[in-house]
């Protein structure tokens, strides 16, 4: 990637571009700092809840966002109520924020999921199998169990799902001292529409 001490983007096509290029690598780079974003929906009591996903695939020509995640948590069930859902990426050595908007839609028991269960690695798929199911009281901090042959962890699928969020609107801001630059790009029919912001 290329250092925030050499590249200012100086037109909204630089900009995007970049977004998109960051993205795509924070799914293949585990060290990436935008591979494990927070996002905030809307809770089942009207508050809102921000948690930390890891980033599984981003689409650039759908422009779309992947994460994985346990149908027994309680972020399907307020996804399910309101799929309004948003996304916040730093990265603090490159100065770079990147803030994404959209719709969610969770995926259990169908191609996408499968294609998603098929491509996890064991030790991810481990995390399907916990008992009690996540979020559940407990009486003590290691009174649960995880998973601990093939069969048990196979049946953890049951509970995987994958959650596909449509990007609706994307923010850019890159702090510098020579003066931030912050930009907006919203989807229209045809195609995307970007405008400079005062940072």
């Amino acid at each position: 990637m290329t250092s925030p001490d050499h590249f200012t983007p100086e037109t909204l096509d630089e900009v995007r571009a970049d977004v998109f290029a960051r993205l795509a690598r924070a799914v293949k780079d585990r060290r990436s700092p935008m591979h494990t974003p927070v996002i905030a929906t809307r809770g089942i009591d009207g508050a809102i809840k921000a948690r930390v996903v890891v980033l599984r695939a981003f689409d650039a020509e759908a422009v779309a966002l992947r994460f994985h995640t346990d149908l027994r948590a309680k972020k399907i069930a307020e996804l399910n109520a309101d799929p309004h859902i948003a996304f916040a990426f730093y990265d603090h050595q490159a100065r770079i924020q990147i803030r994404a908007e959209g719709t969610a839609s969770v995926h259990s028991d169908d191609a996408l999921e499968e294609m998603a269960w098929n491509a996890s690695l064991r030790m991810s798929r481990v995390c399907y199998g916990v008992k009690p199911a996540p979020g559940a009281p407990l009486d003590g901090a290691d009174d649960f169990t995880l998973p601990d042959d093939d069969a048990a962890i196979a049946a953890g699928r049951a509970h995987f799902s994958a959650v596909l969020c449509r990007i609706e609107a994307l923010e850019y801001l890159f702090l510098r001292h020579a003066g931030h630059r912050r930009s907006r790009f919203t989807r229209k029919a045809d195609g995307w529409s970007g405008q400079w912001l005062a940072p």
